[in-house]
């Protein structure tokens, strides 16, 4: 199979990420972490594939994920850990809308203030 036919696979497990409200690469590019010119040739993984990440995930849609060690945010500065759970989520949450309308790749960002 050629690799354009192969689908978004995940860098971690190996697995296809079948859905954008699966992709940490989406999710990381509606916050503006991935820049347009290089999403098509981004890594791809399951946001549960990068639990450091994904722990700051706080939706109903979302199960919680817990990280053991030093990265775990139950470690961390409690300042720090609610401002990046209210960014990581809202942009969870643009993702979700994201994935249940056609919104064109170019407007999928938060609209973040400057």
């Amino acid at each position: 199979m050629a690799k354009c036919d192969e689908g978004y696979l995940c860098e971690v497990c190996g697995h296809e990420v079948d859905h954008i409200v699966e992709s940490d690469l989406y999710l990381r590019y509606i916050l503006g972490l991935v820049d347009p010119e290089v999403l098509h040739i981004a890594s791809e993984r399951h946001l549960h594939c990068n639990p450091t990440f994904a722990q700051y995930i706080v939706h109903a849609e979302f199960p919680p994920v817990t990280v053991e060690g030093d990265f775990d945010k139950r470690r961390l500065d409690a300042d720090f850990v609610a401002s990046r759970e209210q960014e990581i989520t809202a942009g969870y949450t643009r993702l979700l809308e994201v994935a249940a309308t056609d919104t064109p790749i170019l407007e999928m960002r938060i609209n973040r203030k400057t």
